[in-house]
C-alpha cells in the first residue's frame, strides 16, 4: 500500500513525487512515457540555462527515486475505490494507494473515466482540463490533480511548481499542519 500514487512523471508529477517522497510518504510514481515535455527544448526554466525535454524529465525522475519514490513505467488504465484508498490498474498489475495525484499532462481520459469533473481549458490547444480547487483537489475525495491536466500553463516551470504546490497541500492535509520543506547549506 502506497501513501500516494502519482500518475505521470513529467515536471508536475516528478516534482510532486520529490516532495512526497522526501516527506517520508511511501510514493509510487507511475508513468506511461508519453510526456509532451519529451519533445521540448527548454530555455525558460528558472535555474536551468538550457535543457532538452527528455533530459529534464529524466532528471526529475532521478531526483524522485533518489528521495525514495518507486518509479514504474506503465500506463494506468483504471482507478477504483478500495477499502483503504484506491486500486490502480496498469498493464495487468494492481497498485494500492491511499491518495492519488493525477499529473497526466494533456490527457484527461482516465480522469473522466473515473468520474473526475472536467471543464473547458484556457491554454491554446488544450480543450479539456480537470476541474480542481485552488489547492488541487478534484471532486473525487482522495484524488488530486496537478499540472497541465489541472488547467495550469504548459510551461515546465509552471507545471513543476504546481506539482510541488499540490504535493505540499496534500502533505499538509495528511499531517494536520502546514508542511514546509526547506533545506539549508551544510
Amino acid at each position: 500500500m502506497f501513501d500516494i500514487a502519482i500518475i505521470g512523471a513529467g515536471p508536475a508529477g516528478a516534482s510532486a513525487a520529490i516532495f512526497t517522497a522526501k516527506a517520508g510518504k511511501k510514493t509510487l510514481l507511475i508513468d506511461s512515457d508519453k510526456s509532451m515535455t519529451k519533445r521540448a527544448w527548454v530555455e525558460n526554466h528558472y535555474g536551468v540555462q538550457e535543457v532538452t525535454g527528455p533530459d529534464l524529465v529524466q532528471t526529475g525522475k532521478q531526483q524522485a527515486t533518489k528521495l525514495g519514490a518507486e518509479l514504474v513505467q506503465q500506463e494506468v488504465t483504471n482507478i477504483t475505490k478500495g477499502d483503504e484508498g484506491f486500486i490502480l490498474e496498469a498493464d495487468g498489475q494492481e497498485f494500492q494507494a491511499k491518495h492519488v495525484i493525477l499529473a497526466s499532462g494533456v490527457s484527461v481520459a482516465l480522469a473522466e473515466k473515473i468520474g473526475v469533473n472536467t471543464k473547458e481549458g484556457t491554454e491554446p490547444r488544450i480543450k479539456t482540463v480537470l476541474d480542481v480547487s485552488a489547492d488541487g483537489k478534484t471532486n473525487v475525495e482522495g484524488i488530486w490533480a496537478a499540472g497541465t491536466c489541472a488547467g495550469v500553463s504548459v510551461h515546465t516551470i509552471i507545471t513543476a511548481g504546481d506539482g510541488a504546490k499540490v504535493a505540499i497541500n496534500l502533505l499538509s492535509e495528511l499531517n494536520g499542519e502546514r508542511y514546509v520543506d526547506h533545506d539549508v547549506l551544510k
